[in-house]
């Protein structure tokens, strides 16, 4: 048996005991006790739900006429006592509710219940609905139980969670009082529902792929590592998925794609997580033009779907999806928005003062290539508001595309921009296995000089290719990035459910 490896485990955390609880819980604590004593369970089982607030307010008139009997749960949002009269506002998935509980109706021993609960409390309401003098749509209970009894206080009802990074370290608070935060993954989910139902109706495959790869491939980034006892070696988590759906499509499913996570080792900030969510996907007898078309199709009727609408604002800016996207070589984007024209440019000096001339940092070992992507990078994808597809990308830097018929320094690559953040990259997939061989070996040669996100050899992955990887189109879409767009946000963490975070103390 292997040895085990001595991985540092983080320091266990303890849990407050019930004296260090604020004197709010102290009182919490109390009415659960009190709750007890009577024989009321502060912790319930389960309560059969025929009815949600959305369905009450559009079927009103039916259930108000028939004398309905609705049964709903939810949280207990504000709650206003008036005697032997008491108003709850309750919230469940779809919305809030009034509730209007009576002595007389619920009985006094059962009213009791109600001095007992606390703004936060999950509870189970059966009765008949009706509208208030004001015109409030309520439902009048009949009978009323807790089904949790919230211990910890929700925020103040007119301040909400203090600070943003409160709000994603305590994401279920968050979802309680904002309904603006569940909107945005309530839109978050049919987004990717979209996203798979115009794949799936394109006669695509669904598959699933190892998360945990021997080899670090189909992207240039940092891997995380991790290590297997039983078979005593290293693992990393999967980067891309991409090496193994071209190992699909070389056994003969034509058109594949996968919707999940993948993981890299790089910096935090608005537009990056650690992990996050893609959609990749392969087309066989297909080139990037393809899938350039296809990246639109998704991108435009996606927002068709969820939004009712291809124009979108984000962050003050009025951006169209509709298509056909602009579309740019990457020398001509260059030229376009510095006045450096690289097109024709052969020699490795003449690059470097082009690039100086429009203070872009380069590195000695950076080829002309690169030099190129440089450039693009420094002044031209900040320039990239409306939907923009960047093609011909240098070898350099695309070691899994297929070079240009026209100039083989060149790849069929393309890269989707919008509001000058990268949302997709696509190509067409190199299935020459010897040119595949070299490039890796190119990229070997780049990780031994120190290029840690460079590829490592993928001695299988050349042996698939033998057998014959038949013409292919590429795609990879960021669904996250999709997400913020759609849905206006401006963090990635505003559309992740659990973003990682610092340490408190960092």
């Amino acid at each position: 048996m292997a040895e085990e490896k001595n991985i540092q485990q983080p320091e266990e955390k303890i849990l407050p005991t019930e004296s260090k609880f604020n004197e709010q819980m102290q009182v919490r604590l109390e009415k659960m006790r009190k709750m007890e004593e009577h024989d009321w369970q502060p912790f319930g089982h389960r309560f059969e739900c025929t009815d949600h607030a959305s369905d009450i307010a559009a079927n009103f008139e039916e259930l108000a006429a028939k004398e309905t009997v609705v049964r709903l749960a939810g949280r207990i949002m504000a709650i206003r006592g008036h005697g032997k009269t008491c108003f709850m506002d309750m919230m469940d998935k779809s919305g809030r509710i009034q509730i209007y509980v009576r002595k007389d109706a619920v009985g006094e021993e059962n009213y009791l219940l109600i001095k007992l609960m606390d703004i936060g409390d999950i509870v189970g309401v059966s009765g008949t609905v009706f509208r208030t003098h004001m015109g409030e749509l309520s439902v009048k209970a009949s009978s009323l139980e807790v089904l949790a009894k919230a211990l910890r206080p929700l925020p103040e009802k007119w301040h909400g969670l203090k600070g943003i990074e409160m709000r994603y370290r305590q994401r279920y608070v968050d979802l309680i009082v904002n309904p603006v935060v569940r909107d945005t993954f309530v839109k978050r989910s049919q987004i990717v529902k979209s996203v798979r139902e115009i794949l799936d109706s394109r006669d695509f495959l669904e598959v699933e792929t190892p998360i945990m790869h021997s080899i670090a491939g189909g992207a240039a980034a940092r891997s995380f590592i991790t290590y297997h006892n039983a078979l005593d070696r290293y693992l990393y988590m999967r980067i891309a998925p991409e090496l193994y759906l071209k190992r699909l499509i070389v056994g003969g499913l034509e058109r594949v794609y996968e919707l999940g996570r993948v993981f890299r080792n790089e910096g935090i900030d608005i537009k990056h997580n650690p992990e996050f969510t893609i959609v990749e996907i392969y087309q066989a007898f297909a080139d990037y033009k393809d899938m350039m078309e296809l990246t639109e199709i998704i991108v435009s009727q996606t927002a068709k779907n969820v939004l009712g609408t291809m124009k979108i604002t984000y962050e003050g800016q009025d951006i169209d999806l509709t298509p056909p996207w602009n579309r740019l070589t990457m020398i001509e984007a260059v030229a376009k928005y510095t006045g450096q024209d690289f097109m024709g440019v052969a020699d490795i000096e003449t690059a470097r003062q082009m690039a100086a001339s429009i203070n872009v940092p380069i590195e000695k070992k950076y080829g002309i290539g690169k030099i190129i992507n440089a450039c693009f990078e420094e002044h031209v994808e900040e320039k990239l508001i409306q939907p923009t597809f960047i093609t011909g990308h240098p070898k350099e830097i695309s070691p899994l595309a297929k070079s240009s018929a026209e100039d083989p320094e060149i790849t069929d690559r393309f890269e989707g921009f919008i509001y000058a953040r990268e949302i997709c990259n696509g190509f067409t997939e190199l299935n020459d296995p010897i040119d595949q061989r070299e490039r890796f070996l190119k990229q070997v040669e780049e990780r031994a000089a120190g290029d840690d996100e460079a590829h490592m050899m993928d001695e299988d992955f050349v042996n698939t290719l033998e057998y014959g990887l038949p013409p292919t189109g590429g795609l990879g879409i960021g669904i996250d990035r999709l997400v913020m767009f759609l849905t206006g946000s401006s963090s990635i963490r505003d559309v992740l459910f659990f973003p990682h975070m610092r340490n408190k103390n960092q």
